[in-house]
């Protein structure tokens, strides 16, 4: 195997730094958290706890990507250091040190330049995703509840917050749907991508005669709304049913009728909550995530309007954006990116990174990492 060839490398690494420091601004940063901290020390800043939740986790947000870029600059400086040491010293043990740095800041670097893909008006956003069972029956709701707890697993993986805001079971097995958000910063630039339908093929569980099924599961994702989005909803275009939260089989969870069903009548637009104790917290809850799909729904003709405008044609997203095969062979293959791997069981217990991460370079039109 051909020498590492390191100057070549750090290089590499500081043109790469430079062209994320270029966009992510630090400057720019700097002034960002100047602001939110003397938010952050205003006197009456708890007075309105929403308000300060958002202020400190802007803060905290900007601070530490500030914090990755610095640190990643400190790192390069260190590992040229050591190299000027092993080369003194003919010391093969900090030559393998500096291999193993060189690997992993090389990751670290891939993921920060990643993330300055995310430039989106709502990457920024914490995410709410829904998952729904398709076609398959019994195979589909358990394949949607398979997709709920690999996301839930992928989030947990990253120390981000979740909370599961609404599920409704399906009479055999698994999930007919489920909502929850994930609180993180740029969770709806990183997860948008995730949005589509996915494909299970297998032996069916379900089937006494164990033959192979094919079933689907829609994946939504959707930015959280802020209340600086200002997105009006009258009330006569909404109508609101109110029933008892639920678990598996129906089993009664809240002996009240707390749980919160708004439809708006315009678009036929549907959201359920149940997670919280009382109707009026679902209600708001609720209401939250409406005006963000119609937030999103905006958006989305608004682009459509401009890609006409353009005679831009090109089909966009497809339909069937992912496929996990477990019989014959395990594989799952991401049909926009091309990128695969062997190890569906993995992939269900959260490892989905490489997936995301190749299809936001694939959104911005760029190679997919290999």
């Amino acid at each position: 195997m051909a020498a590492t060839d390191f100057p070549a490398e750090i290089r590499a690494l500081r043109a790469t730094l430079e062209t994320i420091r270029a966009v992510s601004d630090p400057a720019a940063l700097r002034d960002k958290i100047e602001r939110l901290s003397a938010e952050a020390s205003a006197p009456d800043l708890w007075d309105d706890p929403e308000k300060a939740q958002g202020v400190t986790s802007a803060l905290s947000a900007a601070q530490s990507e500030l914090e990755r870029t610095s640190r990643l600059g400190h790192r390069i400086d260190d590992l040229e250091t050591l190299l000027e040491l092993a080369a003194e010293e003919d010391d093969a043990d900090s030559l393998a040190e500096a291999e193993t740095e060189l690997a992993a800041i090389r990751k670290d670097m891939g993921e920060l330049e990643v993330r300055t893909l995310l430039a989106g008006e709502y990457d920024q956003r914490d995410a709410v995703v829904t998952i729904r069972a398709g076609a398959g029956g019994v195979d589909a709701a358990d394949f949607a509840e398979m997709l709920l707890r690999m996301y839930l697993r992928w989030a947990e993986r990253h120390g981000y917050p979740t909370k599961v805001m609404d599920t409704s079971y399906a009479e055999e097995a698994g999930l007919k749907s489920a909502t929850f958000e994930v609180k993180a910063p740029y969770a709806y630039g990183t997860l948008s991508v995730e949005a589509g339908t996915h494909r299970l093929v297998r032996i069916s569980p379900f089937d006494n005669q164990g033959r192979r099924q094919t079933s689907f599961a829609a994946v939504e994702v959707i930015p959280l709304i802020e209340q600086t989005d200002h997105v009006e909803v009258p009330e006569t275009d909404i109508r609101i049913d109110v029933f008892r939260s639920s678990g598996p089989g129906g089993q009664s969870v809240n002996t009240t009728d707390s749980a919160v069903r708004i439809t708006h009548l315009p678009t036929g637009i549907v959201v359920s909550m149940q997670d919280e104790k009382s109707q009026i917290q679902n209600r708001a809850a609720a209401m939250r995530v409406l005006q963000s799909r119609l937030l999103l729904q905006r958006q989305s003709e608004e682009n459509a309007k401009k890609k006409e405008l353009a005679g831009d044609v090109k089909a966009s997203w497809g339909d069937q954006m992912r496929s996990y095969v477990l019989q014959p062979y395990q594989m799952v293959k991401d049909l926009r990116t091309e990128h695969e791997v062997g190890n569906p069981a993995a992939v269900f217990d959260g490892d989905i990174d490489g997936f995301i991460e190749s299809g936001i370079r694939w959104r911005r039109g760029q190679v997919p990492a290999a």
